[in-house]
């Protein structure tokens, strides 16, 4: 009986690019991933098609990392922690409130991210109850929204 290899494309979008092959906090590697393509965009286009981009590519992540995660389980089984294309999408959620220019909201949002993903508070937990994909995408989605929402009552209390 051989061990079946699962298909390439889903392994490297579920690990968030292989990401989530890092020895240690392979969440944490797949987040700051993500927050470093959002830099190197920052540098390469102008800041709304950059967010603009930010936005499509939360909605194709989205779908694709249910996809791809749901393929993984199969492999990997329940919500392997190799899977990361959660954290990326979670992480980039929050990214849509920064302003342009100000790196202490992209820390933020970093920071603010993994807490509510590690801790799981106000439902994040109870996203994990869906099956498959679905629950692997849902409680970091809900992490980044509750980050993202976070930063822009910050963002208005300020300005």
């Amino acid at each position: 009986m051989s061990v079946q290899k699962p298909p390439f494309f889903h392994l490297f979008m579920a690990t968030g690019f292989g990401s989530g092959f890092s020895p240690v906090a392979p969440g944490t590697a797949g987040a700051l991933l993500a927050v470093l393509l959002w830099v190197a965009g920052y540098f390469l286009l102008p800041f709304g098609v950059l967010q603009t981009v930010l936005a499509a590519a939360i909605v194709y992540f989205t779908v694709q990392g249910i996809y791809s995660s749901a393929v993984m389980e199969k492999y990997w089984g329940e919500d392997p922690s190799r899977v990361v294309i959660d954290e990326m999408v979670g992480v980039w959620i929050p990214l849509l409130v920064v302003p342009a220019g100000d790196w202490w909201y992209v820390v933020a949002a970093f920071v603010l991210f993994r807490f509510f993903d590690i801790v799981k508070p106000l439902g994040v937990r109870r996203m994990e109850r869906f099956r498959g994909g679905v629950g692997i995408m849902m409680d970091d989605i809900l992490a980044g929204v509750y980050s993202a929402i976070l930063l822009g009552i910050v963002r208005l209390s300020i300005e």
